[in-house]
């Protein structure tokens, strides 16, 4: 197949591709930066810069599209906010453009999310079917997921990727966490109570696969099956690095530092994978330690 991916030299993208070209697929990587893009992705990697000048999808079989500012990089000002929103609508809507004036579609459009469409449900289970608290998160993931599904037709299926925490070397929250947790200076975020929804980097990638190849529509939780609070992850990742993580950052002071983003980690959801194991799907990490272990080994 010939694959279009945005977002690909983001964290998800640069695992995916490697494995795409295993399986024989071409890759066309949009992106605003081509210089970067092939320092990044290398000389196999085909590159558009925007789709602004593109009529159509004609000749493209499956788009996958992860592009998005990351959310949790800046404090949530009006003006980032808007700035979060446009880098997931504005290119989102362009591709269902381009599938509406295509002669032949592309087959599949696989379209991010984040569990975060949920908002904060504290300890309630979280299944695709579960209704939303009306936060943020929600908005943005839900204005992003409808704009997605104005690609559905009888020539094209429509996944949302409701993704949670991806745990992988070198990228993600990780990047942010290791260097005072492999000082000793680790711990829970406020009362540790809120749940993580965490997935390893080799499961979502093998989960977007799946869903490449399988005839399945509409929102997915791309997390594993067993979520854990925070304080569990952050003790299990201490484990890992032989150090302790006993120093809990204060609710008060993340909240003074982040402000309204700091519900993305004092707040969480209990997600679980509903949709993709009743579909088959076989997750390959299920054990936490295990997934960290491999992660930062």
């Amino acid at each position: 197949m010939k694959i279009l991916i945005t977002g690909g030299t983001g964290l998800i993208g640069r695992h995916l591709i490697p494995r795409l070209f295993a399986l024989g697929h071409e890759v066309v990587v949009v992106t605003r930066n081509p210089e970067k893009a092939h320092n990044v992705l290398g000389d196999r990697v085909a590159l558009w810069k925007g789709l602004e000048d593109r009529q159509n999808l004609d000749g493209i079989d499956a788009v996958i599209n992860l592009a998005g500012e990351p959310i949790a990089d800046k404090r949530w000002t009006d003006e980032q906010k808007q700035r979060l929103c446009n880098s997931r609508w504005n290119i989102t809507q362009k591709l269902v453009d381009l599938f509406h004036a295509s002669e032949t579609p592309p087959a599949v459009l696989i379209s991010g999310s984040a569990a975060g469409y949920y908002g904060d449900l504290g300890e309630v289970v979280v299944t695709e079917e579960e209704p939303p608290h009306n936060e943020f998160t929600h908005k943005l993931c839900a204005r992003w997921e409808q704009i997605a599904s104005g690609a559905q037709s009888d020539r094209t299926r429509v996944c949302l990727l409701r993704t949670g925490v991806v745990l992988a070397p070198k990228g993600g929250i990780l990047a942010k966490m290791l260097p005072l947790f492999r000082l000793g200076l680790g711990g829970p975020m406020g009362n540790g109570r809120q749940y993580l929804a965490w997935i390893h980097i080799d499961d979502m990638v093998n989960g977007i696969l799946w869903l490449l190849d399988n005839d399945l529509r509409g929102p997915f939780n791309m997390v594993s099956p067993y979520p854990v609070r925070n304080e569990q992850f952050a003790h299990t990742l201490g484990h890992v690095l032989h150090r302790s993580a006993v120093l809990r950052a204060p609710a008060t002071a993340i909240r003074l530092m982040m402000g309204e983003s700091s519900v993305l980690v004092l707040g969480g959801q209990r997600a679980l994978p509903k949709r993709l194991e009743e579909a088959g799907f076989a997750f390959r990490w299920y054990d936490l330690e295990e997934a960290l272990s491999d992660v930062v080994g």
